[in-house]
């Protein structure tokens, strides 16, 4: 066997041992169980108006699910109209994946705005969430690289799903079906916050578990000292007039002086003349 037919078996067998591993496959993105939000209109327009840069553009080439694809298919899945008159409109503004320095980052921006039939504004309501995650290494395979996409926009539709609801609820709720009228929805917290119920004081808190705070007897202040108990209250007696009495009799007129005796007459011979 000649050499040059040897060179060639080698850099075939070489060729073969360095050839790249199949590529992965991501399961499609499912998002059935999440309940439809019902507006009050009678049709539902979705519109991707992103153009992505060149930076971006390679990234969503790369994605097994291209951010804004499953964006447009969240948007068509949980926006139903109830055959109310009037329009919606949800459009794609951002639906980005881009590398900056060492990270990931992803945004989803979606604007949503109602209209009356012949074309005035009725309401408008903006959901946008950011995501940063690491980015693969320079020399990390394809499957690497596509797993890391496929997360990436994975989480992003996580965020946009309670992010969109939440806005909704918050500035549209006069136009869901079962909302709670202008200015606020069911509920002002997001899909996925647990809300801590308040428990009275020196109870166990149902989420912890955890006794209540016991405070040092030397931070308590002094004991308050007691009072003794005053005398009895008088014991009250109803209102009645007292007994009547008789009048005292009137005194007796005081009788009247006796006239005095008339001087006797002048007589000289009682003095010597």
């Amino acid at each position: 066997m000649s050499r040059r037919v040897l060179a060639m078996l080698a850099v075939t067998a070489l060729a073969g041992c360095s050839s790249p591993p199949p590529l992965q496959t991501f399961p499609p993105l499912d998002y059935s169980y999440l309940p439809p939000i019902t507006l009050k209109v009678s049709t539902i327009n979705v519109v991707n108006n992103y153009q992505p840069d060149a930076g971006a553009a390679t990234f969503i080439a790369e994605d097994p699910v291209p951010p804004g694809d499953e964006l447009q298919t969240v948007l068509t899945h949980r926006l139903i109209a109830s055959g109310a008159p009037g329009s919606a409109t949800a459009t794609i503004e951002t639906a980005s994946i881009e590398q900056v320095g060492g990270n990931l980052v992803g945004t989803l921006t979606v604007e949503l705005s109602l209209t009356t039939p012949d074309g005035k504004s009725t309401g408008y309501t903006e959901a946008s969430v950011v995501q940063t995650d690491t980015a693969p290494d320079p020399d990390a395979s394809q499957n690497q690289v596509q797993a890391a996409l496929y997360t990436m926009t994975k989480e992003l539709m996580t965020a946009m799903n309670d992010q969109l609801q939440y806005q909704i609820d918050h500035n549209l709720g006069v136009w869901v079906v079962g909302g709670s009228g202008p200015g606020g929805g069911g509920s002002l917290v997001p899909s996925g916050v647990q809300a801590t119920p308040l428990t009275p004081p020196g109870s166990v808190s149902p989420q912890t578990g955890a006794a209540p705070t016991q405070i040092p007897p030397a931070l308590q202040g002094p004991s308050p000292t007691a009072i003794p108990p005053g005398p009895p209250a008088p014991l009250l007696v109803p209102n009645t007039p007292p007994p009547s009495t008789p009048p005292a009799p009137a005194p007796a007129p005081a009788p009247a002086p006796a006239p005095a005796a008339p001087a006797p007459a002048f007589n000289p011979a009682d003095v010597g003349l």
